[in-house]
């Protein structure tokens, strides 16, 4: 239990710490301050003849910069991703001309949204042919309508492919 709690605290830490110093760096002051520093720094390279370590300064401080960042950055889109992914899962849940389906496709490989992207735009397609795409339709209506073209055609090459046997 005590091990739950730490893990707990220092997950709060981190995430309030993320929260803060993306505030922080997003802000304009953050610019202008980083600006300050390259400008000071660009301004001291004569008074340091433009040496090794006048370069390695400011190249090391950004480097260390950049890669904390990185971090930083991924942990607050991670959040907003999970987020944006709740609230549309609400939308489809509550939402009863909505399909389920879809409510936790973030979870399916990248093949298998391939496959789910194909999918959608072959029944767009289908959609536009039959329908004004101005009406309001539901996935379950445009996969009917998409099932019924595509049984039509299966009985029409049924049709054909009996009627080649007959003529041998």
């Amino acid at each position: 239990m005590k091990a739950l709690i730490n893990k707990k605290r220092h997950s709060n830490f981190f995430e309030t710490m993320a929260s803060k110093v993306i505030a922080a760096t997003g802000s304009p002051w953050a610019f202008f301050i980083a600006l300050a520093v390259i400008i000071i720094w660009a301004v001291s390279g004569p008074v340091f003849g433009y040496s090794d370590t006048w370069q390695l300064v400011i190249n090391t401080g950004t480097t260390i910069i950049t890669f904390l960042m990185v971090f930083i950055i991924q942990k607050s889109q991670n959040k907003d991703a999970k987020s944006v992914q709740l609230k549309l899962n609400e939308l489809i849940a509550a939402n009863q001309a909505a399909s389920n389906r879809l409510i936790d496709v973030e979870n399916l490989s990248e093949e298998e949204l391939d496959v789910l992207h194909k999918y959608y735009c072959v029944m767009v397609e289908e959609t536009k042919k039959r329908m004004s795409m101005r009406e309001s339709h539901s996935v379950e209506e445009a996969i009917g309508d998409a099932l019924s073209k595509h049984e039509e055609d299966l009985l029409k090459r049924k049709k054909t492919k009996n009627g080649n046997k007959r003529q041998q």
